[in-house]
Parts: C-alpha cells; structure tokens; sequence
C-alpha cells in the first residue's frame, strides 16, 4: 500500500517523463484507488499536492487534466530523464536559435570549472529552450580541447542528437560524471532578455536565476553547462 507522498510522487515522475501530456486526462480517483490500491482519501490528498505544485487541474466537465505548462525541464534533468525513458523532449517543450561558435575563455568561473588557463579556446554551444512556444530557459554549455578531440560534433552547427557523455563513452570507454548542480540568482545580460524575448527597459535590471554543474571523466572535466531560467519559470529541483 502506498501513502499520499508515494502517489504523488508516482504521477510526478509520470508527467515529468512526458507518459501524461499537458491536456491529458489524470487516471479517476476511482481508478487511482484501485491502482494504488488506497482509499479515496489518500488519492484526493496525492492529487492536492500535484495541483499546488502547478502540475495538474480540475477542468469542468473533464475532470482532472495535466496543466498545459507544467514544470520546465532543462540540461542536466533532460540527461537523467533520457537515461530513463529515452525522450530528449516531453511534449510541448522544443528548442531554438541554435548557435555554436569557437571563443577563448577569459571567465575566471568557466576557467576553474574545466582547468583551462584565461585565453584557451573552447567551443560553445547556445540555445532556447521553450515550452509551449514561450521561452523558459538559454542552455549553454562549453566544452574544453580534450572533448571535442573525442566528440567533434560539439563543433559543428545544428542541434545535438546525441548526449555528448554517450557518445565519449562509446569512444573511449571511460564513464562521464555528472558534478553537482549549483544555483545562484543574478541580473540577466542584454543577450540572455534577447534570447527569452524579454522586453525590459534598458535601466531596468531583470533578476534570472542560473543553474551551473560540470561533467567529469578520471581524467578531469569535460563539459560546463549554465541553465538561465526566465522569471516566473517553475523548475524542479533535486528530490
């Protein structure tokens, strides 16, 4: 028998994955009750707790459906969830305005991130990831000499079709290591209100907040990736 926490964590992950779609119908508290095997009470709790986290609505005449932007998924979450189920987009949610280009790397942040010294070349990939056509988050992601050497493609224009940790693996057998995630809130660059499609004044400050983890092998780090999230964006967080 499960408890209130356990169902709603159960749907959670369902819609999470992209197995419920935005519009979909949640299964009835009937239905529900006989799945879990749980009594109505129990089910009406699970289900409270989905809709004061955004995740799901009552409709009138349709019951209980799955809200159309529930919470938005984006870098590292994305990799986790295409390790479970293989999807690298739940529905509604797409990205654009793909840009990949060859810099030297002077932030001292980046620099630490991936042991590279102030000037070294990186390539580095920008783009917007939307949910239901709106922009909710820039993904950028850096990677240093010793990755591309392995993964070229992180070089070439266009959308990534494959995670680039798979395809390292795959060539030279050694296991990529996800760091821990990190967040921190900070005024938004003129790039960054552009690239969400923020109309702010230019003495306006817009606050976003950034989420920053870094992808390792034995042998040291070999990607960077920055999340900036538009205001009012909801994101899960770590359970």
């Amino acid at each position: 028998m499960s408890g209130y926490a356990e169902i709603a964590a159960h749907y959670r992950e369902v819609i999470r994955n992209g197995d419920l779609k935005p519009g979909d119908q949640m299964p009835s508290y009937s239905a529900a009750v006989e799945e879990h095997r749980v009594n109505r009470t129990t089910v009406v709790r699970a289900y409270d707790v989905l809709k004061a986290e955004g995740l799901i609505v009552s409709q009138p005449g349709k019951g209980t459906v799955v809200a159309s932007s529930p919470l938005v998924v984006t870098g590292a979450d994305r990799v986790d969830r295409m390790s479970r189920n293989g999807r690298r987009y739940a529905p509604g949610e797409s990205s654009t305005a793909h840009r990949v280009m060859r810099r030297s790397v002077y932030d001292p942040e980046v620099c630490q991130a991936l042991q590279l010294e102030p000037g070294d070349e990186v390539v580095i990939r920008i783009r917007t990831f939307r949910q239901d056509d709106r922009a909710t988050t820039v993904g950028v992601s850096i990677y240093p000499p010793r990755t591309l050497a392995e993964v070229p493609e992180l070089a070439e224009e266009g959308r990534m079709t494959h995670y680039f940790g798979d395809l390292y693996t795959e060539r030279t057998g050694r296991e990529v290591v996800k760091g821990q995630r990190t967040a921190e809130a900070r005024q938004a660059s003129q790039n960054e209100l552009d690239a969400l499609e923020i109309d702010a004044p230019p003495h306006v400050s817009v606050a976003v907040l950034v989420t920053k983890v870094t992808f390792h092998d034995e042998d040291g780090p070999l990607g960077h990736w920055e999340d900036v999230y538009a205001p009012g964006t909801r994101m899960p967080l770590p359970e």
